[in-house]
């Protein structure tokens, strides 16, 4: 077995999805409960396929979007993973319901940081382990960091 590391190549602050999946038919949910959530979000969706013809399937309404994930799938290459990249929303207003689609396994991460994907492969095919999401902490938040956070989760509408 080989350990990898695979950069998400992505702009800056751009968010994204990357979670685990079982069935070809994913590419086609995720799209419907994406525009369900947030009616105007402008998104792009690749899934590795893990047998047949194993192909990184795709879909999305944004083609700009749907090239960065299927680039993305390409090379992180595990089968039964999905990337999806989104405009004018936040991973926490689709979340849910993308964790509620019925072949979707599990969620790696939800983030606009810097994303590295760890990936085993063997002669059979790859898998991801996990991924690194950032950067590691620098200390621990005092008043004018909760401060900060308050402020920002009210600017954004998050909290009254």
């Amino acid at each position: 077995m080989e350990l990898k590391t695979v950069k998400i190549q992505k702009p800056k602050e751009m968010n994204m999805i990357l979670g685990q999946s079982h069935f070809i038919k994913t590419v086609e949910d995720l799209y419907e409960v994406t525009v369900s959530a947030v009616p105007n979000i402008k998104f792009g969706i690749a899934f590795c396929e893990a047998s047949g013809a194993c192909m990184v399937r795709f879909s999305g309404n944004d083609t700009e979007l749907i090239q960065l994930a299927k680039s993305n799938a390409e090379a992180i290459g595990a089968g039964h993973s999905f990337i999806m990249f989104m405009k004018d929303a936040f991973p926490i207003n689709i979340l849910n319901a993308v964790k509620c689609v019925p072949e979707v396994c599990r969620i790696f991460c939800a983030t606009a940081n810097d994303v590295e994907v760890v990936v085993a492969e063997t002669k059979q095919g790859r898998g991801i382990l996990g991924v690194i999401d950032g950067e590691k902490p620098r200390g621990v938040e005092d008043e004018e960091e909760q401060k900060w956070r308050y402020d920002l989760l009210r600017k954004f509408g998050y909290k009254l």
